[in-house]
């Protein structure tokens, strides 16, 4: 069975070589089928799936051991995986679902190593007030406390 270890070396000496693509995951699932997700700060192509493909590709040996190879893009609304996904998404809007059930959405204001923060909006009443007005408030989550962040998408 092709190592999880020897892809990842693969694909991140190749992304090493762009300056804003980097590694999600590598999946090595039953038959040697290896997934490769990567992403990127200004888009993936189909070109550099190839290319990265391409790689791969050439550092295997299908006589010795016969695969098959998936290289594609983290989907946009795809859940984070990697802390850089939190860090290029600093300023957009997402939603977060925590392991608790609460489903939030706000924006991603900062992200490092041991968690992240959400500036969501609430109405809030006053007192003595006739309406409620708008309040904003930074949330913070450890990423064991989530089940999900995704990129989230309006249409206006």
């Amino acid at each position: 069975m092709i190592e999880k270890s020897l892809i990842e070396d693969i694909a991140n000496g190749f992304l090493h070589k762009t300056a804003d693509m980097f590694l999600v995951e590598v999946v090595i699932r039953p038959g040697n089928v290896i997934v490769v997700e990567v992403d990127s700060d200004n888009g993936v192509s189909i070109d550099d799936c190839i290319a990265l493909s391409r790689s791969i590709e050439s550092e295997l040996d299908r006589d010795a051991e016969d695969f098959e190879l998936e290289v594609g893009s983290a989907g946009v609304t795809s859940p984070f995986k990697i802390l850089r996904q939190y860090e290029k998404n600093i300023g957009n809007e997402v939603e977060v679902l925590t392991k608790s059930g609460n489903k939030l959405s706000g924006v991603l204001k900062s992200a490092d190593a041991v968690k992240f923060v959400i500036t969501i909006t609430k109405m809030v009443k006053p007192e003595g007030a006739k309406k409620k007005t708008a309040m904003e408030e930074d949330l913070s989550f450890a990423y064991d406390e989530v089940k999900y962040t995704k990129y989230l998408i309006r249409f206006k």
